[in-house]
């Protein structure tokens, strides 16, 4: 019987065999194509051009007032919830702090101190990003991201003032996986953005009609009007985020796709603004078309010889120890609202950090009430105490900065010395639809909690 056993176990390793080898066959197959050297145009030119948007985006950002109304107005700046000790620079501050990015963009751009640039940038602007959330947009956070992904990326080993400084880190070749976790990371902003669209108000044109109508201006409001062209818009929207990236990837039809994306953003610049977005999502051609192609139309003195074409080792540790946890996390990450109860786009739990970008339309009100426990006394909160016009707009339709406010009203009364419970009469409407109650008006905001992870109970649902 024992010989029996070891002879099934031998014969079932010995099955296991050809199994195991196609297994690492494959392995060295893909480690071979991450590995391969490429031409390091393509990042070359990605690092220039993000370096060159950093500087426009800030300096449009303190030209246009955007950092005068949202960092220096306001007496409290909604961070992210837990991040409240995270404050704007008093006085003019944040302007300074603004210029100061401006020239570390122009660093990047340039290659000088390019480490040390990219480190720099991506932790001011991590500071920026979740120091405020009334002016939230998806590309502020897509520039946080490419600022930690560019910073371990050897993006000035070449058409660099580093490269020029110390030749011993100028080179002509990169390994394949260099450029691949860039378009990745493109390919998950798209395709989140894909699935965001699949619910009725898109599908019907609901939401474009009205988002159209809305920047329509009065030549255009007849054609805007027009269920054959909010249709088309809708759909169109779809079918370039689900395709844009395969179809810039394929040679046949890469010419086609990239007119099809200048089109697309350049219509969603006149008509949405939407701030540096539209150059930033057209800078990701770079990636997508061939490095030789790149080459041959900006660095066409770079001197690229044919036996510069040895394996590269460059990155296997940071591939392996921080871009796969990276990419595990950016495709779970905006998924969690499918754990969560409830519609992600009435409670908006799991909205933020999900690409799910220019989706829907919120309006509403959201009037706060204080009791004094002392006196018994009830009366409506004026927000215009601690909140600027733009913030209440902001607020008001978002259960998140609601609470928020609800806990600064509160400690203004604690500073007083006042025992109160703070009551939220909130209405809200999607997409233009009847308002409906979004807050429980009986639950005490005084003491009501914020759930990171799971449903907040006070946020009301509708089945």
């Amino acid at each position: 019987m024992l010989k029996d056993y070891r002879f099934a176990n031998v014969l079932a390793f010995n099955r296991l065999k050809p199994i195991k080898g196609q297994f690492k066959k494959k392995q060295d197959q893909l480690l071979s194509a991450l590995f391969t050297p490429i031409d390091n145009s393509q990042l070359i030119l990605f690092r220039i051009v993000f370096g060159l948007l950093i500087t426009l985006h800030c300096l449009q950002s303190v030209t246009s007032d955007w950092v005068r109304r949202n960092f220096i107005l306001p007496s409290y700046t909604f961070t992210h919830i837990g991040m409240d000790w995270l404050q704007p620079l008093p006085g003019n501050g944040m302007i300074y702090y603004f210029y100061a990015m401006g020239i570390v963009g122009l660093l990047i751009s340039i290659g000088w101190f390019y480490r040390f640039s990219m480190a720099l940038f991506t932790i001011m602007w991590a500071g920026v990003y979740f120091m405020q959330k009334t002016a939230y947009n998806n590309h502020h956070y897509l520039l946080l991201l490419l600022g930690i992904m560019l910073f371990f990326l050897p993006a000035n080993c070449a058409n660099s003032v580093d490269a020029r400084l110390k030749p011993s880190i100028r080179k002509t070749h990169i390994p394949q996986w260099c450029i691949w976790v860039l378009i990745l990371q493109v390919g998950i902003v798209y395709f989140y953005a894909t699935v965001a669209k699949l619910y009725p108000d898109w599908l019907d044109g609901t939401f474009t009609r009205e988002m159209l109508s809305k920047h329509a201006t009065s030549s255009l409001k007849t054609l805007y009007s027009q269920k054959w062209f909010y249709l088309f818009i809708a759909y169109a929207g779809i079918l370039f985020d689900l395709l844009v990236v395969p179809l810039m990837l394929w040679r046949r039809t890469r010419m086609l796709a990239f007119i099809a994306s200048v089109i697309f953003h350049f219509f969603n610049k006149i008509h949405l603004g939407i701030g540096i977005f539209p150059f930033l999502a057209l800078s990701f051609s770079i990636l997508l078309f061939p490095p030789e192609t790149i080459r041959k139309l900006f660095f066409r003195k770079k001197i690229v010889p044919e036996t510069d074409h040895q394996k590269t080792d460059y990155g296997k540790r940071i591939l392996l120890y921080f871009f796969i946890p990276y990419f595990i996390f950016q495709l779970a990450f905006p998924l969690r609202h499918w754990l969560i109860e409830g519609d992600v786009l009435w409670t908006e739990e799991g909205h933020r950090l999900s690409w799910r970008m220019m989706l829907r339309n919120r309006s509403g009100y959201s009037k706060f009430y204080v009791v004094d426990h002392a006196t018994g006394e009830k009366k409506r909160y004026k927000l215009k105490r601690i909140l600027t016009k733009k913030q209440i707009r902001g607020m008001q339709t978002k259960p998140d900065m609601i609470w928020q406010t609800a806990q600064k009203i509160k400690e203004e009364y604690q500073k007083e010395g006042k025992n109160i419970s703070i009551y939220i009469d909130s209405k809200v409407s999607i997409n233009k639809k009847p308002l409906r109650t979004l807050i429980d008006p009986n639950v005490d905001f005084a003491k009501a909690k914020w759930n990171y992870f799971t449903h907040n109970e006070w946020i009301l649902l509708y089945k």
